[in-house]
């Protein structure tokens, strides 16, 4: 397929953007309902990558499509070894096998970072992101009930886990 996923850039983050904000306006993948900045994702970047997490980027013939990474689950110490993961693929290079390539790698990243559990909230309509999660390793945990609002309708949110 010619798909080489890479730790991403600062240069990347432009690329990054435009597959976040494609999502916010127009998917359930996110819960956000505005488009962010540059500066605002530049800024979560910086944060990621301080903090010791990982940001990939899957690039295909040299155009990014897709980006994965995790992050604190919560921020009580409790919650210390358990991430979130967030993956998201650009429109034209879904159902390719990016999300695929993009989440596999995060499971043993996060083993060696002696995180126990990695956790996926995900709109309970989309099935596609549902079938990678699983595909991957991780199982129902539990159910939101209209828990998101977002295009003017309420949404169930599914709980991901998977153990390390």
């Amino acid at each position: 397929m010619g798909l080489d996923v890479r730790q991403a850039v600062r240069e990347d983050m432009p690329a990054v953007l435009d597959i976040y904000n494609d999502a916010v306006l127009n998917t359930m993948a996110t819960a956000d309902i505005e488009p962010q900045t540059l500066e605002t994702r530049l800024a979560w970047f910086e944060e990621r990558t301080a903090a010791g997490f990982p940001v990939l980027v899957a690039e295909f013939e040299g155009v990014i499509a897709g980006w994965s990474s995790f992050g604190r689950f919560h921020n009580r110490p409790g919650y210390r070894f358990t991430v979130e993961n967030s993956v998201y693929v650009a429109a034209g290079n879904r159902r390719k096998g990016v999300g695929t390539a993009l989440l596999r790698p995060l499971i043993p990243i996060a083993a060696n970072m002696n995180m126990h559990s990695i956790v996926a909230l995900v709109d309970a309509s989309n099935s596609a992101s549902i079938s990678l999660h699983k595909r991957c390793g991780f199982s129902e945990a539990g159910r939101l009930q209209q828990a998101v609002y977002k295009f003017n309708r309420w949404n169930d949110v599914l709980l991901l886990q998977c153990m390390l």
